[in-house]
């Protein structure tokens, strides 16, 4: 993976708030739904960092466009979503509109940017706008031209952008969904047809997209999801598994996809939480959101012709249980974010396969419904209706139970309780779990039986280029201490009000922070900067 990161190029970091819950719908249509939506999370307590708006919300499914009809003051409702933390992420198709009404249809003419028959024909077929004209990305002048589109909605604030149908698809009978294979394409000025530029169409439209924030907006880091791509993807783009159906087996496949996605190079990935197309029972949402909590991108998607999908669209006692897991996700952010991190230092994903840990056990080389997130936490989603526990071939190690004082040694398959609150989660031994609880840092605990481990926590502000710091903990584990060094590298502040420690699968008895003896009490410390903590062991 590091080899692929240097040949093909790491992803960057995000903004922060993109590791959040986002929400998305085909069939919102307007600004009061959206509007009605944002009260939904408001007043169930449920957080959100993001809405998506679908082709429903264009202007006849064009380009470029959000219909001033249905959101009549976009510029205000982008700001009373970012008063709300909430950004608003808007859809984009590349097909243009084939019509002498249509302006961008013009500029694309005078500027020869549409992919043509070997008879300088115009490429024209059916998609969402109706005859539709292709722009060729395979020409820098081109990519420009289309950057130059996004300036207007970033200027009010739109936060992102999503590039669906991005294969390039169309609508056709029979045959390849996609452009004819001799369409003309201009490959950097060498000249080529389709069958050579079709996997490299989806990668320059994200790069035009992304280019564009970093022209227009050089101060934010570029958030772009786009369906279809191809090696190098991750320099630009996120990308989702797909118009996936509603059903247990989709929900199992959806861990392959994405593990799958991650050791292809793509470390920013997830599903259409529940599925986009059906509508699944309330347990199917609940197992398909407890896993995607775990994973990095994570937003629930749905198709229009299927019903309305919000979390607290069950009722109970599933809404507490997804606020719970939401919840989570939002305390587990210093996780997320430091892996995010180490996947553009290293190319690394986030989600990992199990042998990643223990490439040697052949036992973990097929397992393709549970993965690691990072090298800390081991997830194992539910993928049967009615299921209740299940069993998992663990690496070698010990094991915590995220949820218990519970603990496995690794090396044997183990059968783990799964009732419907929660989804089995295990924690590495030698692991230090960074958590947030109203800004104050939670280091979870989790020691060898004997020897050292390190952790890392990376921060900065979340956006933008800006100072950084990496604090690296290190936990050394002897026969009768435990002991946490904290050593701290670069300029960016210390952000949180406090931090806390708990200590797992030990009977603490006595704590020092510098050499001071300190209250401890239920294995949990209270404290602030250090550089040694000491815990005897009883």
């Amino acid at each position: 993976m590091q080899r692929y990161g240097q040949l093909t190029g790491c992803a960057p970091l995000p903004p922060r708030w993109a590791l959040g819950y986002h929400q998305s719908r085909w069939g919102y249509g307007n600004e009061e739904n959206l509007r009605r939506d944002l009260r939904g999370f408001q007043e169930h307590n449920l957080p959100l960092s993001a809405f998506h708006l679908d082709i429903d919300c264009q202007v006849k499914h064009r380009s470029f466009t959000i219909d001033p009809q249905r959101f009549p003051r976009l510029d205000d409702f982008v700001q009373e979503l970012g008063n709300a933390q909430v950004k608003l992420i808007a859809i984009n198709n590349p097909g243009i509109q084939f019509s002498r009404q249509s302006n961008l249809c013009l500029q694309g003419l005078i500027l020869n940017a549409f992919c043509t028959y070997p008879d300088g024909e115009l490429v024209v077929a059916p998609v969402w706008p109706g005859r539709t004209v292709f722009p060729d990305f395979t020409h820098p002048r081109v990519r420009a031209w289309w950057s130059q589109q996004f300036a207007y909605l970033l200027e009010i604030g739109i936060a992102g952008f999503w590039n669906d149908m991005s294969e390039p698809a169309t609508f056709v009978l029979w045959g390849d969904r996609t452009l004819p294979q001799v369409a003309q394409h201009y490959l950097e000025g060498r000249g080529g047809d389709h069958r050579e530029a079709h996997n490299v169409y989806g990668l320059l439209e994200a790069k035009a997209a992304h280019d564009s924030i970093r022209e227009f907006q050089p101060q934010h880091r570029p958030f772009i999801v786009s369906r279809a791509g191809w090696a190098g993807l991750q320099r630009y783009a996120w990308t989702w598994t797909g118009d996936i159906v509603s059903t247990w087996e989709a929900l199992r496949q959806t861990v392959a996809t994405v593990i799958g996605l991650g050791l292809s190079g793509i470390p920013y990935s997830g599903p259409d939480i529940g599925g986009f197309s059906g509508n699944p029972t309330a347990e199917l949402y609940l197992r398909w959101l407890q896993m995607a909590a775990f994973m990095p991108f994570c937003r629930t998607h749905s198709s229009i012709t299927v019903e309305p999908r919000s979390p607290w669209s069950f009722g109970e006692p599933y809404l507490g249980i997804i606020r719970r897991f939401l919840q989570l996700r939002y305390s587990l952010l210093p996780y997320f974010y430091t892996l995010a991190w180490e996947a553009a230092q290293q190319g690394y994903p986030l989600i990992r396969p199990l042998f990643w840990l223990d490439w040697q056990d052949s036992s973990l080389w097929e397992i393709e419904d549970a993965f690691c997130l990072g090298e800390a936490l081991l997830v194992c989603p539910i993928v049967e209706a009615g299921a209740r526990s299940r069993s998992i071939h663990l690496p070698k190690g010990r094991w915590y139970s995220f949820w218990n004082e519970a603990m496995f040694e690794g090396g044997q398959t183990v059968e783990v309780a799964a009732p419907l609150e929660t989804i089995p989660v295990l924690v590495r031994a030698g692991s230090v779990m960074p958590m947030v609880e109203e800004n104050r840092l939670i280091l979870h605990l989790y020691p060898l039986d004997f020897g050292e481990s390190c952790s890392h926590l990376y921060s900065d502000a979340g956006e933008g280029y800006g100072e950084s710091r990496l604090d690296c903990f290190r936990l050394i584990r002897s026969e009768d201490s435990l002991e946490l060094v904290w050593e701290q590298q670069g300029n960016y502040g210390f952000s949180y009000a406090g931090i806390q420690l708990h200590v797992y699968g030990l009977a603490v008895t006595q704590a020092w922070i510098d050499g001071e003896a300190t209250l401890i009490e239920n294995r949990q410390l209270n404290c602030s900067n250090f550089q040694r903590v000491r815990f005897a062991i009883g």
